[in-house]
């Protein structure tokens, strides 16, 4: 090796040297490298149940294990979020999500801000990463979802319109548009697929669409201000609450007609509003806002047999995959309550975000 190399390497060395003794007198660290920047850490594998919580104000979605009864994390997901609802294979969660002010009854609209119509969407998250994947373009002021038996098309209820759109989930482009009623909230799959169910809260009716045809076949009148719907597993029924009639349309799922009305006892504070139907078929439980209560419905004999005071105006619920577990947002309170049907006792409370809305359970 000639003298001059060994001259050189000599003064790399201490050059690197120097540098080194300048970086750790200044306190600072060298910026990582491709080679040398850790990656992102990964979420835990799951290993049991999640509930999903909206929060309306906050903006974003509680993750709740259900079993321990604790918070697992929030994910930040955008303005308003409210509808939610999971996808055929678990594994995404699809958010409705507006730019449009809150009006609660009696508010002036006029003296409201104007709505931010960049923020109507819906969002797309993953369960597995427990993160915001994208969002889809939803129409406007979406306010409910609902998925496709095969995953491929959204239905959404875009309230301002008057409404519903249907989306394919791959790339966002519209499907189709249909008119529904004034202040469409509630977008329901029927459990074998054929068809959803639109509830109109301005015009007291439900639209039903083919989501083969994409077109709709029948329109049904039900009591005042129709909030949501929930199905028997055999696709035989269809439960309607009325918040402004304190009553439940039964409808027959298949012919789209009304059968009857189930009154519920307890006066105008009782609003039936969010609902679910047990595993098996032989519940229906109904959340009543101001009246605080979820109800039990007797599908059989369709009469209510109980009634448990869960928190401050209930609204989204959910039932567990085995169907011993009822869990309810409650808005006022900011706290999800989770009941235990056979007791019929509140069994724990879970302190949410800013105004929990919507729920969904993840086995």
């Amino acid at each position: 090796m000639r003298k001059s190399s060994v001259l050189d390497r000599a003064r790399v060395c201490l050059l690197a040297a120097g540098c080194a003794a300048v970086v750790a007198c200044s306190g600072s660290t060298p910026p990582a490298t491709p080679e040398t920047a850790e990656a992102p850490a990964k979420p835990a594998p799951r290993t049991g149940p999640l509930l999903f919580v909206t929060n309306e104000v906050g903006g974003d979605v509680t993750v709740i294990d259900p079993v321990a009864a604790n918070i697992v994390t929030t994910i930040q997901v955008g303005k308003r979020p409210r509808g939610i609802t999971l996808s055929p294979d678990r594994k995404t969660l699809y958010v409705a999500l507006s730019g449009t002010p809150i009006a609660g009854p009696g508010v002036d609209e006029s003296k409201l801000p104007p709505a931010d119509k960049k923020a109507d969407g819906i969002g797309v998250v993953s369960v597995d990463e427990l993160r915001l994947v994208r969002v889809i373009a939803g129409g406007s002021d979406p306010e409910t979802v609902a998925v496709s038996r095969d995953g491929k098309t959204l239905f959404v209820a875009n309230e301002d319109v008057g409404e519903a759109s249907a989306i394919d989930v791959s790339d966002g482009h519209v499907l189709g548009t249909f008119k529904v009623g004034g202040e469409p909230e509630g977008v329901h799959l029927r459990p074998d697929g054929g068809v959803v169910y639109v509830t109109s809260e301005e015009d007291n009716q439900v639209t039903v669409i083919d989501t083969t045809t994409l077109k709709p076949v029948a329109t049904i009148a039900v009591g005042p201000r129709p909030r949501s719907t929930a199905f028997l597993p055999d696709s035989s029924r269809a439960y309607v609450p009325a918040e402004n009639g304190s009553s439940i349309s039964v409808i027959d799922a298949k012919v789209h007609k009304l059968l009857q009305t189930i009154k519920l006892p307890g006066g105008p504070l009782v609003r039936p509003m969010g609902t679910a139907v047990s595993p098996d078929g032989k519940y229906l439980f109904a959340t009543t806002g101001r009246g605080k209560n979820v109800v039990f419905i007797d599908t059989a004999a369709n009469q209510q047999i109980a009634s448990v005071e869960v928190g401050d105006r209930p609204w989204g619920i959910a039932v567990s995959a085995d169907g011993r577990t009822i869990f309810t947002a409650n808005g006022p309170s900011n706290d999800v309550s989770i009941v235990d049907v056979e007791s019929r006792m509140v069994k724990a409370k879970v302190k949410g975000g800013d105004r929990p809305w919507g729920v969904a359970y993840v086995p």
